[in-house]
């Protein structure tokens, strides 16, 4: 099927709808911006520090245990805290949900391993996520390897991942991006998972303070490329990816939950509607009773 070009119509004199970039700019900064980022990993890892990294102020507490003697926290519960910041006029609404004790509680009794591969229930979490949000792994404590380990484990983590059919953002898709955007995805997938480090503490180097971490061999920089990823992450979350990763959640995945909820909903009620078929019965048991309805399960069970 031929496709209709349609050529542009010249004006005869200034309407004033080339304001409307304005008006939505107007609007969007008085109205300001939300943004949802839900971190997931063993208790420990630092995602609490991550976040707060991340956007340069203490938003969400550690979760974690400051005493050997300390109990696991043996929930699955999720847990949620909202807050506004602003930069610059620009005021974000920043949902962040936390995942304590998430897989604590399973059989941890090769922990001391050295980690070469995902675990059983990462490989179920990730697949049952990328169905419904935008997944970008990280690595966390990255200090913690050398480099030669860092590239080993990447390569095993992204054999694991396509493995698996699980598919990261940011997505290839040609139809949505454009070239120049084709390019920038091309370049962060190339870093994935992102070897990171997080820290809360400023450390003095060459005189200057800088965010970082002093270690009896040295002083790990956060935002010093050469040292971790933690720069590209947050450009990439922050700086270039921002809006695509909200419209890809509002158009593309919350659209096809909706639409999978929409469908249950139609089978249940269909289900709900056809009667059951007979069956014989005795002539002892045959009363004037009706034939029993089929049941109507609720929606989503």
């Amino acid at each position: 099927m031929a496709t209709t070009v349609q050529e542009s119509t010249p004006l005869n004199g200034y309407v004033g709808f080339d304001t409307i970039t304005q008006q939505i700019e107007k609007k969007s900064l008085k109205r300001g911006f939300q943004f949802n980022i839900m971190v997931v990993g063993q208790t420990g890892l630092g995602k609490s520090t991550l976040v707060n990294t991340l956007f340069a102020s203490h938003l969400i507490d550690s979760k974690g245990r400051h005493d050997v003697e300390e109990i696991n926290r043996q929930t699955t519960n999720i847990e949620s805290v909202s807050h506004v910041i602003e930069e610059n006029g620009v005021k974000l609404r920043l949902n962040i949900v936390d995942t304590p004790g998430y897989g604590d509680q399973v059989n941890n009794e090769d922990c001391w391993e050295p980690i070469i591969k995902l675990k059983a229930i990462d490989v179920i979490v990730l697949k049952r996520l990328v169905e419904i949000t935008n997944v970008i792994p990280v690595i966390a404590k990255s200090d913690s390897l050398t480099i030669e380990e860092r590239a080993a484990f990447k390569q095993r983590i992204n054999t694991e991942l396509a493995f698996h059919g699980i598919q990261l953002y940011p997505y290839d898709d040609k139809e949505y991006y454009d070239e120049e955007e084709q390019i920038l995805n091309t370049s962060v997938r190339e870093l994935l998972p992102f070897a990171v480090v997080g820290s809360e503490r400023q450390v003095v180097v060459d005189g200057k303070a800088v965010l970082g971490r002093k270690t009896k061999w040295g002083t790990v920089v956060v935002e010093d490329e050469e040292h971790c990823e933690f720069i590209h992450l947050r450009n990439f979350l922050t700086r270039t990816h921002l809006q695509d990763l909200i419209e890809t959640t509002s158009l593309y995945h919350y659209e096809s939950f909706r639409a999978n909820q929409l469908l249950a909903i139609k089978e249940s009620v269909s289900a709900a509607a056809t009667p059951a078929p007979s069956s014989p019965v005795s002539s002892s048991s045959n009363s004037s009773n009706g034939p029993i309805p089929a049941k109507a399960f609720p929606p989503f069970a």
